[in-house]
């Protein structure tokens, strides 16, 4: 048997080659798992995941006290995500949430509530903002909440319910949810 080396005779070569063992099972057991990749090009956008808008919004219907509104969106878009949440405050309420991936790739949201309009507001943004225009679709009046770096939030007062259109959509795709939204009628509970 070789003798032991003395301490002071390791290095980091002698580290290196007692880690190289280590990262070879470690990089075998990730590629076993399927929980790694290589992608010279970098990040590449997955499949999409996909939300039932219909059964989502029937069942908000039923249970919520407000009209629920099912939009018709355009050719290529895609309901990604649903949520249910209750807006604190004064004028606090429920609210119902559906996201969209647009034709183009971006992001857009229609958040339908009983609260009122600066407490669905804050509850969205995350904060207060301030109002920095307006818009007319079709007969509806839509408050623009915005600034400076942060994304735009429409709201619109239907009467018995405030509707929210935001995301990180483009102005157009704001208008054609916005108006998609507008002439829907409220489904049945």
């Amino acid at each position: 048997m070789a003798p032991k080396k003395p301490r002071i005779l390791n290095d980091t070569r002698d580290m290196a080659w007692s880690l190289i063992p280590l990262v070879v099972a470690m990089l075998v057991i990730a590629g076993v798992a399927s929980q790694c990749s290589f992608s010279p090009g970098g990040p590449t956008a997955g499949p999409v995941p996909t939300f039932d808008l219909d059964a989502g919004l029937k069942y908000d219907a039923k249970e919520l006290g407000f009209p629920i509104r099912h939009p018709e969106v355009p050719e290529g878009w895609q309901s990604n995500s649903g949520s249910r949440s209750i807006i604190s405050g004064n004028a606090g309420g429920d609210s119902s949430t559906v996201g969209f991936v647009t034709a183009g790739g971006r992001y857009v949201r229609f958040t339908q509530s009983d609260a009122g309009e600066d407490e669905l507001v804050r509850f969205v943004a995350g904060e207060s903002r301030r109002v920095t225009g307006a818009q007319q679709i079709g007969t509806r009046d839509w408050t623009v909440y915005g600034g400076e770096g942060v994304e735009a939030l429409w709201v619109s007062d239907f009467g018995d319910v405030r509707i929210l259109v935001g995301g990180s959509g483009t102005d157009e795709e704001f208008t054609e949810l916005a108006t998609a939204v507008g002439v829907a009628e409220p489904l049945e509970p």
